[in-house]
């Protein structure tokens, strides 16, 4: 029975480590960012998500009523390794989208579609408290309480951006998230909460040759996930974002978020080392930003 929930909790860690497509980065839900586990872990993860929502304007913008669906493939790799005596792990994803939407410009209904890169990205963490360097044999005889940890995400301008267009896939700017991690477990069940702050740096080459700034935007998320015997888990996820007012040509536009999301996690094991993961979630309450609802189908392949 012990070594099922070490191997399902292997399993748990991936996706947070490696897959958050370009829209859910503000607000993304990743239970198990900081689980215990062996050094010398790679895994690979493909997955696709579809995204559908409003993204709500200010009153000052020319776009309106943006009603927009998107396709995300993303291909991740993730590998673990100690540095000082501590568990680290790196990520990096890569996601290549097609979306499509309507909106209303300067009170004109248009449409349009865009097919290519999102920006890339890539996670580096290290658990500080509670994660002992081990192989994968103590590994197995290991039983995690509580952890600590920190990790810093890193959004990469790689995604396709047009000066003249509104709406792209690439954002045309740095985003950095340092993040610290909690998690707490009893029996079968893991208690977790994460807090971090979003850093933007400035788009000078915004619409129509425009300078776009965004303040910081803080992050809150919490889980609670649950093991079952057969190494299939479940996990209720929550997620509050506050904050990334931003301002055009110094201008700013009164657009502060304050956002709330809520999820699910659902993952079945193919093999010790293969395994399947659906979530959902979507938006409860939104001020100003982006409210979708987002389902994702992930296959996970991990080897030590």
């Amino acid at each position: 029975m012990q070594l099922e929930v070490r191997t399902s909790i292997v399993q748990m860690i991936i996706l947070a480590a490696i897959l958050t497509p370009k829209q859910l980065e503000a607000q993304d839900l990743e239970p198990r960012s900081y689980s215990v586990v062996p050094i010398g872990l790679h895994a690979t993860v493909l997955s696709y998500s579809y995204l559908n929502g409003d993204v709500v304007s200010d009153f000052t913008s020319p776009v309106q009523d943006l009603k927009v669906t998107s396709s995300v493939i993303n291909f991740g790799y993730m590998q673990t390794f100690s540095v000082l005596n501590k568990l680290c792990r790196i990520a990096v994803s890569l996601p290549y989208g097609f979306l499509k939407g309507t909106a209303s410009f300067y009170g004109n209904d248009t449409s349009g579609s865009r097919n290519g890169l999102y920006d890339g990205k890539i996670k580096i963490g290290m658990n500080l408290i509670g994660s002992p360097i081990m192989t994968p044999k103590e590994f197995v005889r290991f039983q995690e309480h509580t952890v600590l940890g920190i990790s810093l995400a890193i959004s990469m301008p790689m995604g396709q951006y047009y000066a003249d267009k509104l709406i792209n896939l690439g954002a045309n700017r740095w985003g950095f998230k340092p993040e610290v991690g909690f998690s707490h477990r009893e029996g079968r069940l893991f208690y977790e909460a994460y807090t971090g702050v979003w850093f933007f740096t400035t788009n000078n080459d915004f619409y129509k040759k425009s300078t776009l700034e965004e303040k910081v935007l803080i992050s809150f998320q919490a889980h609670m996930d649950y093991v079952f015997k057969s190494n299939i888990w479940i996990a209720l996820n929550g997620g509050f974002a506050d904050g990334g007012e931003t301002s055009l040509n110094g201008k700013e536009r009164n657009d502060e978020q304050q956002n709330w999301r809520i999820g699910a996690t659902f993952s079945i094991p193919i093999t010790k080392s293969q395994s399947l993961r659906a979530m959902l979630n979507t938006g409860i309450a939104t001020k100003i930003g982006q409210n979708y609802t987002a389902f994702s189908l992930i296959y996970q392949y991990t080897w030590l």
